[in-house]
């Protein structure tokens, strides 16, 4: 009997071992900072511990990727085939940008099939994907991205949202950073404010529903989460994954901070105890301070406000030289030295006139070249952002050309302005230390100096990239007429965008007229491109010449001029040259393709106006460009 009995108990015994040992498993961890050593979290790319245990995923280092993965496989499942458990997590984070108001990558919390993505790119695949494996299905990762880049190719809203992904960056569901109050009130969040935010992430497992709730630093978790889905992550996660988060850079630097965590399977995450979470690097208080790192870094003269007030005589109306959606422009002197500058006030009624101000000054703040307009420095009073720049005393192109101008320029000072402004091209795009996107290249943008030589200025809307790597840019930006349909598309600015806005620009200076006109009391337009195709497709090109040039010009100069802005301007960027090939044809070091109409088409279809009308159609699209002249 005895034997029986103990043969019993040692088969009920082998039954349970045979069970799935995580059946009635709960695992959970919390890390309210990170002290290290952390024996249970692998650092991955560019993540660090900072001593005072803040988990800094990314660092000022452009380009790179950071993981912090909990090294403890979680068992999501009871058996391999059944259905996720429910799970869920909290954490509070910071991204400290090095330019407050410029926008870098983002972070996301992310569970995935291992400890470690090492195929994934940085930019806006954020360290979780490349670009062949986004949207495929067997990533099995799922992610909650806190992502501050538009990326049109995703479906981005905007720069500043979370977004609930499955293996892919197209976010199944998103929604602009913010919370709901107990009021019911939304309430945006910035998130590359520097400022500390805590973030819940709820899945459950009987009605598949996703939540993902945040707030600011200290307050309650909001009752109404800011995203919310139904899906059911079965097919999605395997029975052991791993969690953690994933960050990367971009061009412009920034640091993502991770200073608590915790998580649970099959119950609620635990609280974190936010008195004993690390503290962040020290804010400055004042904005004349916050941006002192970059002013250092950039170098150009900070100028003394009382001084350009006195230079500008108050910045009176006489000495307004122009003015736009940017702001206006003031020719004034110098108390001391009497030299002569044009003052810009920078529009700053909203975060963009003070994103154009920095990307200026941090563009052309350390580049020097003889047909860039040079910036003598620049000013911050309170409210005030003022950009300093040598007078050009001849203005600006476009009043030379358009509607017969009181003066004009002769072919030989066109020919000059063209060749300068593709000298400055060519030193953005390939001379100079990075890559610079000028974005903007239109005749208002040109200016002209004591000897007319051509000056190519405003660089509010340029962007800087490492040669050999990708400028990141997704906000479609520039002026109607000079946007290339390859831009209005994606939202990619690259020097093929530049090339195309140059090659309009060639077509004004030898036509004499604007990118897009009126051509009836009806209100139709036309763009310029088509008109000078129709008259290179009729075989008289030359009539599309600019009537002021006269007789007195190299006929088979302004042929090749014509052409050559149709090439630039093409509607397929592989088509365009680059600028140092533009170089070698205006020099006579190599000869322009000799191609029929035909024969230009058959690169790729030349858009026209209606193509322009698909492009312009989109609210979205049209908010983000700037569109009048400067």
């Amino acid at each position: 009997m005895f034997v029986k009995l103990l043969t019993i108990v040692f088969f009920f015994f082998s039954l349970l071992s045979q069970l799935p040992k995580s059946s009635s498993q709960v695992l959970n961890f919390t890390y309210n900072g990170f002290t290290p050593p952390l024996t249970d979290i692998s650092l991955q790319g560019i993540t660090t511990v900072t001593p005072n245990g803040l988990l800094m995923l990314t660092n000022y280092t452009e380009q790179r990727t950071g993981h912090a993965f909990y090294t403890k496989p979680i068992r999501f499942k009871d058996s391999p085939n059944g259905t996720v458990s429910s799970f869920s997590t909290t954490f509070v984070f910071a991204i400290h940008s090095e330019i407050p108001i410029l926008s870098s990558h983002g972070m996301a919390f992310v569970v995935a099939p291992n400890a470690s993505l090492p195929d994934a790119t940085a930019s806006q695949y954020l360290g979780l994907f490349n670009i062949l494996t986004n949207g495929n299905d067997t990533n099995h990762v799922f992610a909650v991205e806190l992502d501050t880049i538009r990326s049109t190719e995703f479906n981005d809203m905007d720069d500043n949202h979370v977004g609930i992904d499955i293996n892919s960056m197209k976010s199944v569901n998103s929604s602009y950073a913010g919370y709901w109050n107990e009021s019911g009130q939304y309430n945006n969040l910035t998130l590359i404010s520097r400022r500390r935010m805590q973030v819940w992430v709820d899945y459950d497992g009987h009605t598949h529903q996703i939540d993902v709730t945040m707030a600011p630093f200290r307050k309650a978790k909001p009752t109404k989460p800011l995203v919310s889905i139904v899906r059911d992550l079965s097919s999605v996660l395997l029975q052991d994954m791993f969690v953690g988060f994933s960050s990367s850079t971009g061009s412009v630097r920034s640091e993502h901070y991770v200073l608590g965590w915790s998580f649970r399977v099959k119950g609620k995450a635990p609280p974190l105890a936010l008195s004993k979470l690390p503290k962040l690097p020290m804010r400055r208080r004042k904005f004349e301070e916050e941006l002192k790192d970059w002013e250092t870094r950039f170098g150009k003269h900070r100028l003394k406000y009382k001084d350009l007030y006195h230079a500008t005589k108050g910045f009176k109306e006489k000495d307004l030289l122009g003015s736009g959606g940017f702001g206006s422009v003031y020719r004034g002197v110098m108390p001391k030295t009497n030299k002569e500058i044009a003052v810009k006030r920078v529009s700053n009624k909203s975060r963009q006139g003070l994103k154009e101000f920095v990307s200026e000054v941090v563009s052309i703040g350390r580049m020097s070249h003889r047909n860039l307009v040079p910036l003598m420095g620049y000013c911050r009073r309170r409210d005030e952002l003022l950009l300093v720049y040598d007078y050009m005393p001849n203005g600006s192109l476009d009043k030379y050309l358009y509607n017969n101008p009181e003066v004009t320029l002769d072919w030989k000072q066109r020919i000059k302005v063209i060749n300068g402004v593709a000298s400055a091209l060519f030193y953005l795009h390939e001379e100079w230390e990075q890559v610079v996107i000028h974005r903007d290249v239109k005749a208002s943008n040109v200016l002209l100096d004591a000897n007319h030589n051509a000056r190519l200025g405003d660089f509010g809307l340029a962007r800087l990239c490492s040669h050999g790597s990708d400028p990141q840019t997704t906000r479609v930006a520039g002026t109607w007429g000079y946007l290339s349909p390859d831009h209005v598309r994606t939202g990619r600015a690259t020097t093929a965008t530049d090339m195309f806005a140059f090659g309009v620009l060639l077509l004004e200076v030898a036509c004499g007229r604007r990118p897009i006109q009126i051509q009836n009391e009806g209100g139709e337009r036309v763009l310029l491109l088509d008109l000078v195709f129709e008259f290179w497709s009729d075989g008289n090109i030359l009539d599309a010449k600019d009537p002021n040039l006269g007789t007195e010009c190299d006929q088979r100069e302004v042929e090749m001029i014509l052409k050559l802005g149709l090439l630039c301007s093409h509607s397929n960027p592989q088509a365009r040259p680059s600028m140092r090939q533009v170089l070698n044809y205006l020099s006579g070091d190599d000869v322009l393709p000799d191609l029929s109409p035909l024969e230009f088409r058959g690169l790729g279809i030349h858009h026209g106006i209606g193509e322009l009308d698909m492009f312009t159609c989109g609210s979205s699209m049209v908010d983000s460009i700037v569109s009048g002249g400067r």
